[in-house]
């Protein structure tokens, strides 16, 4: 971010051009019945939590199992909190051996789909007694309390297997998303110092063997601190791995004589549960370490609310256990709350385009929680093809991983929804641990683009370069000012960074999340993006998300990513690149017509300088769009690292096509 320019400057877009896409007029209230049966319905939820926070998350507490209960619910040193200080409980107990004492005991837990069509279910019966067996089998490797596991695998059971046997022994999992290289394996392993890697022999990516064994190898090569591996077999004589005797073992193998049974360590409520690492640009990722009390609390209670969670209910959150969003909305809430999930291991093109719609009937899926860059590839591919299938099974939607533009947002509500469902768009990060800002789904109107209000017990607010809070109609920067259950606690080994990264701009007491965002006349938030996804054009800062929206509003347009470039007059310029949706021509009057249609939308100082037409965009495998590698391409530039992509080749691709069309 640019420390050097002013607020003022970098919201200069001027209440015109914020206006131009925050002036929503559409309405989506409730209806009747679902509020009647909502799992939220009483609008004085926020009065209560506004007026006793302490109270109200101690009431979200007791839907757990505690062994000991807390003697302090909140203790707030800032920038350090502890939350139930001095309650014991344990993660894997209240995710499984409180439902297996139950009628749940038969109800599924897991709804497994692979790539190719393999389908397995786990009940919550059938996933206690995995868990306690490959816990025990951790503890034959020597893994203790406080000790850290490594976990590389694909979408399949065995990973949340291996997370709840982690937290069931007290050792804390650093999951490692799969698409990442051998050398951010290493490097997450070493900073973890990790005895034991968790990965598989290989996954299904597309068709194509993911050669995670292979990497995996390349990595322990330097990772000192690993004493085992374990390795899942699921790709078989394919995946052509190299066994090393005496590290590597079979996870077949070793269950095959594991213990059907393992106490649970009675945790305190502040011990760690995981870390997970977010990657930085320059700066090495930051180990983001969540403990157990507040989070599971602060991830169940989000996940009933937010999801109107019900016994009956088919829930399909897509995202990957690699990132935060598997963690809290895959393994933790919904195993916490006794849910029936589904887990699916491939992507939503293969081998068609319409494999999530064909998933969602199969399963008669109930509730969907996706990404905005997903929805839009969906509306490209076009409308043919959620209409082949039938989606009446589904009551609600959600939306995840970053803004949604209105255009995204109805076409989800009209051809996914059939018009009846309600949309959640959540917004929380990685630090954040649990959903914070929100619609209850049962209480809230909503409004196409905007995450619509805080949580109950959550305070945010919208603040200037001064940290003053700026009136309704005005935009800034979106803050957090006092500590909320699932907060990180730090970043592993590095209090400092911890410090610096998320209260050295406010003070202690203010939490800097780093993206801008907006709240509009009647109190509404519109999340902007990150701060840096802001472009300096002419001295006016202008938001990448707005003229995404703008380009995306129009009806050739399936899909937009816009960067700023450097110029020598400009200092920067727009460049956006467009994906149209399926049988439209690209063409120089297209290029015009979109051009205009930016400039009508905002006003001439949005206008693209360039538009680039692309078939794909680069996004990472949880379907994130990677501006920073447009970036590098528009500025001919060396990539950077290029390993969470879902397709490389296709930056490559960019890059070739770029610089013809260019004349680089």
């Amino acid at each position: 971010m640019d420390e050097k320019v002013p607020l003022e400057q970098k919201t200069e877009q001027s209440s015109k051009t914020i206006e131009a896409l925050y002036r929503e007029e559409r309405r989506f209230e409730p209806s009747p019945a679902f509020r009647h049966h909502a799992v939220v319905s009483d609008p004085s939820i926020y009065e209560k939590a506004a007026a006793d926070p302490e109270g109200f998350w101690a009431e979200q507490a007791e839907h757990l199992h505690w062994y000991k209960k807390w003697e302090q619910v909140r203790k707030w040193d800032p920038p350090w909190a502890q939350w139930f200080v001095g309650g014991k409980l344990n993660v894997s107990y209240n995710c499984l051996d409180r439902h297996v004492e139950t009628w749940r005991r038969n109800k599924a837990a897991i709804i497994w789909e692979g790539e190719p069509g393999e389908e397995r279910v786990l009940t919550y019966g059938d996933l206690y007694r995995e868990v306690n067996k490959f816990a025990n089998v951790l503890k034959h490797l020597g893994v203790r309390r406080g000790d850290r596991v490594a976990i590389y695998l694909p979408m399949i059971p065995e990973l949340p297997i291996a997370m709840l046997a982690c937290a069931r022994l007290g050792a804390l999992h650093t999951v490692v998303f799969g698409g990442f290289s051998p050398e951010s394996l290493r490097g997450r392993i070493n900073d973890a110092e990790a005895k034991v890697l968790i990965t598989s022999d290989g996954g299904y990516r597309r068709g194509t063997v993911v050669p995670l064994k292979q990497n995996a190898d390349e990595a322990v090569k330097e990772c000192p601190s690993i004493r085992d591996v374990v390795v899942v077999r699921r790709v078989g004589e394919a995946a052509k791995i190299h066994f090393q005797e005496g590290r590597d073992h079979w996870w077949h193998t070793l269950m095959k004589d594991a213990a059907l049974y393992c106490p649970p360590e009675e945790m305190d409520a502040e011990d760690p549960l995981y870390t997970l690492y977010t990657s930085g640009t320059t700066a090495k990722p930051k180990g983001i370490l969540h403990t157990t009390g507040g989070y599971l609390v602060g991830v169940a209670a989000t996940h009933r609310w937010v999801f109107d969670i019900r016994e009956e209910d088919v829930y399909w959150c897509t995202a990957d256990i690699g990132w935060v969003t598997g963690h809290s909305y895959i393994v933790y809430g919904p195993l916490a709350n006794g849910t029936t999930s589904l887990m699916y291991e491939g992507s939503p093109d293969w081998p068609a385009k319409d494999r999530f719609w064909q998933i969602i009937e199969k399963y008669r899926v109930t509730i969907l929680y996706t990404a905005p860059t997903a929805i839009r590839s969906f509306m490209g591919w076009g409308d043919q093809f959620p209409a082949q299938h039938d989606l009446t099974s589904l009551r609600l939607l959600g939306t995840v991983g970053e803004p949604i533009n209105p255009e995204a947002w109805m076409w989800y509500h009209d051809h996914i929804g059939g018009k009846r469902c309600p949309i959640v768009d959540t917004w929380w990060q990685t630090e954040t641990g649990m959903i914070l800002i929100s619609p209850l789904p049962g209480l809230t109107t909503t409004k196409p683009g905007s995450a619509t209000r805080p949580l109950p017990g959550i305070e945010a607010d919208i603040v200037d370069e001064q940290g003053q809070s700026v009136p309704l109609g005005g935009g800034g920067y979106l803050v957090l000012k006092g500590p909320w259950p699932a907060m990180l606690r730090t970043i592993y080994k590095d209090p400092d960074r911890y410090v610096s990264t998320y209260f050295g701009r406010y003070g202690p007491k203010v939490y800097f999340t780093g993206d801008g965002a907006k709240r509009d006349t009647e109190g509404y938030f519109w999340l902007m993006g990150r701060v840096d996804d802001v472009m300096n054009v002419s001295g006016h800062r202008i938001s990448t998300t707005e003229v995404e929206s703008a380009l995306v509003n129009h009806p050739s347009v399936a899909e937009a990513a816009v960067i700023g470039k450097a110029h020598s007059i400009k200092g920067q310029a727009i460049s956006a690149f467009v994906t149209l949706r399926a049988g439209v021509a690209t063409s120089k009057e297209k290029v015009d017509e979109l051009k205009r249609h930016v400039q009508e939308k905002i006003g001439a100082l949005a206008r693209p300088e360039d538009i680039f037409f692309t078939a794909e965009l680069p996004k990472t495998r949880s379907g994130k769009i990677m501006r920073r590698l447009l970036r590098d391409v528009a500025e001919g530039r060396a990539l950077g690292d290029t390993t969470t992509l879902a397709d490389p080749a296709v930056v490559a691709r960019l890059r070739e096509q770029y610089g013809e069309e260019s004349g680089a």
